[in-house]
């Protein structure tokens, strides 16, 4: 059974774009240096990334009418990953582009793959918005699977909601490594 690592959302429009924090950067070097852990177990490990991805219809979405910052626009540099994590991707690494918080093409990908994986680690950003969706879609996809978020991995824009973020997801009986 594999180890299964999902980067969520970790491009340059949240890193250093037009929804970026400092905090997100501070991520860099480990996001990248745990993908690398998961490409090191060879046929035991997996990398899945989700890309956040709009078109210039974004404003007429109804995210668009309650965050109206265009971010993300697909094939541009702010959906891009971000740094060492896109050197550190691998070309046999799934990729799921989602228009908004949470995919559905992964929930059904983890619901059809399910007896596969032994556990499924979470990093990334926004801890309270696309993390935490994803990380639902997850369990409800998966149950018996370990579900694990490293705190250390994971980031919000709003400290508050971040941490509490990572409080329903213990609720939810996810393992945060703190």
């Amino acid at each position: 059974m594999k180890k299964l690592l999902i980067v969520v959302d970790y491009q340059n429009d949240f890193v250093n774009g037009s929804l970026g924090f400092p905090r997100a950067a501070e991520l860099e070097k480990g996001i990248a240096e745990k993908i690398r852990e998961y490409h090191a177990l060879g046929p035991d490990g997996q990398v899945i990334f989700t890309m956040d991805t709009h078109d210039r219809h974004y404003m007429d979405s109804q995210e668009g009418k309650n965050l109206p910052v265009l971010h993300c626009l697909e094939g541009e540099d702010g959906w891009q990953l971000y740094g060492a994590v896109a050197d550190a991707k691998a070309e046999e690494d799934l990729v799921f582009s989602k228009p908004t918080f949470g995919s559905l093409e992964l929930a059904d990908y983890l619901r059809n793959h399910a007896d596969a994986y032994e556990s499924v680690e979470f990093a990334g950003v926004v801890t309270n918005i696309c993390v935490i969706s994803n990380v639902i879609l997850a369990k409800a996809a998966m149950p018996e699977v370990p579900q694990i978020v490293d705190a250390s991995l994971v980031a919000g824009n709003d400290e508050k909601l971040h941490e509490d973020a990572l409080r329903v997801m213990e609720g939810i009986h996810v393992r945060v490594k703190r």
